[in-house]
């Protein structure tokens, strides 16, 4: 039992590392290097679903793992606008995503109030943030907002803090890593930083230019 859940927290922790790490290069890169960046991304995001619906299942946690279910509309609505990328995105489904998170928004924090009977304890407050970061994030990552990653950033620190509370080490440790790349690819999307892959060119350029000098 317990390889079993270190399995799941590399299945569902390093799916969705891999994810962020994914879609914060993209923010530096054009055309298909960021499309097929991002396209790895939704997919790895995706992948993770189902070991964290498990993982949170065991811990009886049916809300989270309904709620971590509920972000897969918005996974697929993100990926389909990546592949159809310069084309216009179905607005049908993109009504549907939003109606869809915003109901298991709802629902989630509905329930965890009435089972608490209010909003009282600090497990509980963490709960509620990484149900509206993880749902908002996704919503808007897949609308290309670049909103979704202050969300994302949201979510990452409450998870962290959840999973160091139930035991979990190895989720926490990537949580904090993905928070890296979050913070990464939120000041690529609004300019803040040089690309990697940019300054290494950069930093090849000016060898060659040494050289021929």
């Amino acid at each position: 039992m317990v390889h079993m859940d270190i399995f799941l927290q590399i299945w569902g922790g390093g799916c969705y590392l891999i994810n962020k790490i994914c879609f914060s290069l993209g923010e530096g890169r054009q055309g298909k290097d960021s499309s097929r960046l991002q396209t790895a991304g939704w997919l790895f995001y995706l992948s993770g679903v189902p070991a964290w619906v498990i993982i949170l299942m065991e811990k009886h946690d049916w809300i989270a793992a309904s709620i971590e279910a509920g972000g897969i509309p918005s996974m697929i609505f993100g990926l389909a606008n990546t592949l159809r990328a310069g084309k216009e995105e179905n607005r049908r489904f993109r009504r549907a995503t939003t109606l869809i998170t915003y109901v298991f928004i709802i629902i989630g924090l509905g329930s965890s109030f009435a089972d608490y009977g209010g909003l009282v304890s600090f497990h509980q407050l963490l709960e509620v943030f990484v149900t509206i970061g993880f749902l908002m994030g996704s919503l808007l990552m897949a609308a290309q907002k670049k909103s979704g990653w202050l969300f994302f950033l949201i979510m990452n620190i409450s998870m962290g803090i959840l999973m160091l509370q139930q035991g979990k080490p190895f989720l926490a440790v990537q949580q904090l890593i993905s928070l890296g790349f979050v913070l990464y690819g939120f000041l690529q999307s609004v300019g803040g930083l040089t690309p990697l892959h940019q300054g290494q060119s950069e930093k090849s350029g000016y060898g060659q230019t040494d050289q021929g000098a």
